[in-house]
């Protein structure tokens, strides 16, 4: 850890929590709410459901096993499986108080859904849950999969009634970012040739309502590759001009909405994963974008009332491994430096890049 830090260990994979059930394997992206009297509220993914073996699949999460917990909440489950054993990916939540810095309440929150990977925050303070795969109904899947959920954090052991967001469109989600002002939601893909999306909602403050999906394009170049990879076309600081275009067949079983989107002029990103608003931008990262294959991280804002222009920037490219690699998840601390977390092989950082472009870092999990 950086000179001045601690850490203590609030919850591990394995332990019992207050609904009788186990720590779920696999944690990932997570976001804080406010509780009542000073606690903290913490939702956390659990990106669990590549099916090399059903063996694998279970052990990451042990709640199919509790006969007595599936007979009562099995409505609130999303896929219950083909063979009688509920996908285990989802979210668990803890209520931390930070006077006694100790978790009072841990419990599953999300249940039936597949390798929650990221997801992002709302302004009417809910979390969104991410499925990073396009999984079809058939194998070991009731239900198709590649969906948005809503968590709603709660001090009350309280598991969510599973609801995907199908009109976010079916495809491999890792993050999204709320305007705040819009409700308009942004979204990254996790492939190497993902579209950066956005979801206009019908009704602000309401995701579930319908709404339309659209793909981010450079205003004077059709299918722009962003990646860097074969040239330097982007360089630092550099703002571009985009326009929105629409998407349609968003639930589309084909997984082939990022070819659409590129068809129509839809620009492609190396791994979009980690986003975060913060100052009327949307800060994204490419987790293996750039001529090194090292990362960048993008921002965006929007240009007039209406929202219907912007501008993209390339924020930040390494050029080294000492500096920045493999960028995943990333928020914007209250004095504006960014805040990132490596997810790569070896040991991993938490990276912090000042608006000036400095970087520093804050830990190493080895």
């Amino acid at each position: 850890l950086m000179e001045g830090f601690s850490y203590h260990i609030l919850s591990e994979k394995g332990e019992m929590m207050s609904d009788g059930l186990k720590v779920p394997d696999k944690a990932d992206g997570m976001a804080s709410f406010q509780g009542k009297n000073g606690k903290i509220i913490l939702i956390r993914n659990h990106e669990i459901g590549y099916f090399k073996t059903i063996e694998n699949l279970l052990d990451a999460n042990s709640f199919y096993k509790n006969e007595k917990y599936l007979e009562k909440y099995r409505s609130f489950i999303y896929d219950q499986g083909a063979n009688g054993i509920p996908c285990c990916g989802g979210t668990t939540t803890m209520i931390y108080n930070p006077i006694s810095k100790k978790i009072e309440t841990e419990y599953l929150s999300l249940a039936g859904t597949l390798i929650n990977c990221s997801g992002g925050l709302t302004p009417w303070n809910t979390w969104i849950s991410c499925e990073e795969t396009v999984e079809l109904k058939g194998g070991y899947c009731a239900k198709d999969h590649g969906y948005n959920f809503e968590v709603i954090p709660s001090e009350k052991i309280q598991l969510n009634k599973a609801a995907p967001l199908k009109a976010m469109g079916r495809f491999r989600h890792e993050a999204i970012a709320i305007d705040p002002d819009t409700s308009i939601a942004y979204q990254t893909e996790d492939r190497e040739d993902g579209l950066f999306y956005r979801y206009i909602p019908n009704v602000a403050d309401s995701l579930k309502k319908g709404g339309r999906l659209q793909g981010l394009s450079l205003a004077d170049y059709r299918g722009m590759d962003c990646t860097n990879w074969k040239n330097d076309f982007f360089k630092v600081g550099e703002k571009h001009r985009i326009r929105w275009i629409d998407i349609n067949e968003v639930d589309s079983k084909d997984d082939d909405i990022r070819f659409r989107g590129r068809n129509k002029g839809c620009a492609f990103f190396a791994r979009g994963e980690g986003l975060w608003y913060a100052g009327d931008y949307v800060y994204f990262t490419s987790t293996n974008g750039g001529r090194n294959k090292l990362g960048q991280i993008w921002r965006y804002r929007h240009i007039g009332k209406r929202n219907i222009a912007g501008e993209l920037e390339l924020y930040f490219e390494s050029k080294s491994k000492d500096i920045l690699r493999f960028p995943d998840n990333i928020t914007v601390s209250p004095w504006g430096d960014l805040i990132l977390s490596e997810d790569g092989k070896g040991h991993d950082r938490l990276v912090g890049i000042k608006p000036s472009g400095q970087y520093y870092y804050l830990a190493k999990n080895i």
